[in-house]
């Protein structure tokens, strides 16, 4: 069988929304509404110059002998002075110079308590979990469209997702094994989806340029249609627990796939939490970066956001695209939901393979006082790792999620200034 357009799909399955719709559990509008929270202030407090790093380190398919979720429940909440340690950050330069910036943490007691309980978790094996359940994007049509435009490639062989118009969120052992920065990193850089060069003579003869507020119009529309796909395979889901997962990764048109457009980073940096000798127990709750590029980009990005619990959605779903390696050349999208969940870390099962590590992990909930969606990142996809199970190893897919501190650290890595960092 070949590939099934999204757009067919759409139609083939309104009947089954209608239906599946009419019997889904009431629930109110705030369990579908962001929510708006202060967040700790994270300022910066001494920056001290380092040597040159050697570039020696190889790349990490896997992290071996992560304290997990079970792990984490006997550890005790780390003290101001140890989230400020955990929290100060390496900044690398493009010219191979580093800095070590220091922190302070203030008013962290209004995000106390901001995750509730976690339930239990079933356990399952290796990256691929029974039937292959991922799309590949291949259409341009899709590809290049609000929220899957936000993937990016890095340059070392990860994903990423853009968080500004010049920075790059990803998981920080795509560029860094905890010890020295990865070889190649010194030249890193990231592509951005972009559509094929049109050939000479093959332009848009005698039609004038669409004004801005149709262009806002288009996109919309076209948000609005991935939306309802996206909306439909869910219900599916849940409706038919798994009835026609066999052919899910086909579902994809075949016209011409996009390319990248590559862009230089500037600096880039990395939380001290993930540097081994500084807590080991927490290692893989500091699994992020963020890399600012050289130059703006005009594509759309994703703002970050904070969520107590994703198990306690009405959906309970996650979301991510990202470049797997076994389907070179093309954007791979999921969506799956969330076994368990702790303070720092997401287990779930979404079908992943390498080269999807650090893409934005992000859900869909409505703006406060709006009926307008918004898709927010909420974590950053860090893998398959083997964690401590009672003595023994097992192994997961592993999301870093978005905490309070980390989303004020990300801000002001973004930003530069903490003040624009105090809410959610």
């Amino acid at each position: 069988m070949g590939p099934v357009p999204l757009t067919l799909l759409l139609c083939i399955s309104a009947l089954a929304v209608l239906v599946s719709a009419a019997v889904d559990e009431p629930t109110s509008d705030d369990d579908y509404t962001w929510p708006q929270r202060k967040v700790p202030l994270v300022q910066e407090k001494q920056t001290v110059h380092l040597g040159n790093s050697d570039f020696l380190a190889k790349p990490q398919t896997e992290l071996h002998g992560i304290c997990g979720i079970e792990c984490q429940r006997g550890l005790p909440e780390p003290s101001l002075n140890d989230l400020e340690q955990l929290l100060s950050y390496e900044t690398m330069y493009e010219n191979g110079t580093r800095t070590l910036t220091t922190v302070t943490v203030q008013e962290l007691n209004v995000s106390d308590n901001w995750m509730g309980a976690s339930g239990s978790r079933t356990r399952r094996r290796r990256e691929v979990y029974g039937t292959d359940t991922r799309f590949t994007i291949a259409d341009k049509q899709y590809s290049l469209k609000y929220p899957f435009s936000t993937s990016v490639k890095i340059s070392t062989g990860c994903s990423g997702v853009l968080v500004s118009p010049k920075h790059v969120l990803t998981a920080a052992h795509c560029i860094h094994n905890g010890t020295d920065y990865l070889d190649g990193v010194q030249k890193l850089s990231v592509g951005v989806l972009k559509e094929r060069s049109r050939r000479k003579g093959k332009g848009r003869k005698g039609k004038g340029r669409k004004g801005k507020g149709q262009r806002k119009q288009k996109e919309e529309e076209d948000e609005e249609e991935i939306n309802d796909n996206i909306e439909i395979e869910e219900k599916q889901e849940r409706k038919g627990k798994g009835k026609g997962r066999r052919s899910r990764s086909r579902r994809s048109t075949t016209s011409e796939q996009p390319s990248f457009r590559w862009t230089r980073v500037k600096q880039m940096q990395v939380p001290k939490g993930w540097f081994k000798g500084i807590s080991e127990n927490v290692v893989a709750d500091y699994d992020y970066a963020i890399l600012e590029l050289k130059r703006a980009q005009k594509t759309k990005y994703m703002d970050l956001g904070v969520i107590p619990s994703i198990k306690k959605l009405p959906a309970g779903r996650i979301h991510f695209s990202g470049f797997d390696d076994d389907r070179p050349g093309n954007l791979v999208y999921r969506f799956c939901s969330v076994s368990e969940e702790s303070n720092d870390l997401l287990y779930q099962y979404c079908d992943a393979k390498p080269g999807s590590s650090g893409s934005g992990v992000y859900i869909r909930l409505k703006e406060p006082g709006k009926k307008k969606w918004k898709r927010k990142i909420v974590g950053v996809f860090s893998g398959h790792q083997w964690v401590d199970v009672n003595g023994m190893q097992q192994d997961y897919n592993v999301a870093v999620r978005i905490t309070p501190p980390k989303y004020a650290q990300i801000c002001l890595w973004v930003h530069g200034d903490s003040s624009q960092c105090r809410r959610t």
